[in-house]
Formats: C-alpha cells, sequence, structure tokens
C-alpha cells in the first residue's frame, strides 16, 4: 500500500502546471522576465484596455497571478490562492471577451482555463503531497473556500464592473456622428 494515491499525484501536477504558468506571466507582469514589460509597460497597457489606474491595476494582477500561482504549486493556502487566481484570470477574460472565446483569435479561452482550474484547486484542496497538508491544512480550512471565493468575486465583480463602464463610456464617445443636423 501506498501513502500517497492517484488522486494525491493528479492535484500535484494540476497544481505545478497551472501554479507554474501563472506564475510565470505574474512575473512578466511584475518584473518584466520571460519577455514580459515589468510594472511600467504592464501599467500603460492596463490603461489602454480600461484598467485605471494602470500601474495599480499592473501590480495587483502581477501579485494575484505570481503569489496565487507560486502558492498553488506547493499547496500552501490553497483557498486564498486559488481564489486570487481566479479573480485575475477573470479580470483577464474580461479582456479577451470581444473576440470570442477561442485563444489564436485573442479570445479568453487560455484565462478562462486557469481560472477555472485555480478555482477547482481552491475548492477539492491541494492533496497530500501539499504544503497544507504538511502544516495539518491550518490555512486550509472548509470555511476559507467560501470565504475566499466569495470576497475574490465580490472584488472581481466591482473591479471588472468598473473597467467594462469605462470602455463603454470611451466607445460611446468615439462613435461616428449617423446624422448630421
Amino acid at each position: 500500500m501506498t501513502c500517497y494515491d492517484r488522486r494525491d499525484l493528479g492535484l500535484l501536477l494540476l497544481r505545478l502546471g497551472t501554479g507554474g504558468v501563472l506564475a510565470a506571466h505574474g512575473t512578466q507582469k511584475l518584473f518584466g522576465w520571460f519577455g514580459g514589460h515589468g510594472i511600467e509597460g504592464t501599467g500603460q497597457f492596463m490603461e489602454s484596455v480600461g484598467y485605471t489606474p494602470g500601474k495599480a491595476s499592473a501590480t495587483a494582477a502581477g501579485l494575484a497571478e505570481t503569489g496565487g500561482g507560486v502558492l498553488l504549486a506547493l499547496g500552501l493556502a490553497t483557498p486564498a490562492a486559488g481564489a486570487a487566481a481566479a479573480g485575475a484570470m477573470a479580470g483577464a477574460a474580461a479582456v479577451h471577451m470581444p473576440n470570442g472565446f477561442f485563444a489564436q483569435e485573442g479570445g479568453y479561452e487560455h484565462a478562462a482555463s486557469l481560472g477555472l482550474t485555480a478555482a477547482g484547486l481552491a475548492v477539492t484542496g491541494p492533496g497530500r503531497l501539499s504544503l497544507d497538508h504538511a502544516l495539518g491544512h491550518v490555512l486550509d480550512r472548509g470555511w476559507m473556500v467560501p470565504a475566499a471565493l466569495g470576497a475574490t468575486a465580490a472584488a472581481t465583480a466591482v473591479v471588472v464592473g468598473v473597467r467594462n463602464r469605462r470602455v463603454r463610456r470611451r466607445q460611446e464617445g468615439e462613435q461616428e456622428v449617423l446624422f448630421e443636423e
């Protein structure tokens, strides 16, 4: 009999893969690693897509992705880590939504996949091959799952809602005049 089962190994692989991708994307934003643009360039991009102030938005997204990704990979504070990463990916999906679903068309497929996987890990837990398990799940209590996901959902709804209103107003201001008076 082994001390770990297939479920634990599967959760470890999901955590390492998802957490690694999230952390890499976050460090692009924060430090300019892996061909990223760092806080300055990412902040300018965030402003251009309606997330203002841009630098603060870039920092928040970078921290949620890097921190959430590293913590997911380690299996530490899994409810909070998964919720933070899922919230960041919801914000990214909002930017890509007008392009449809598929990534090759600039759609939200990648962000949605990462976000749903992170949320799924927050709900299922990290498995026995994790720091949460080694520490007796002090940062992975049952009540933490709905609290982390609920708080993140509320904050994300506000941030994305404000961004979407800002983008709509900007687009309405750019419309051509249909009828001359």
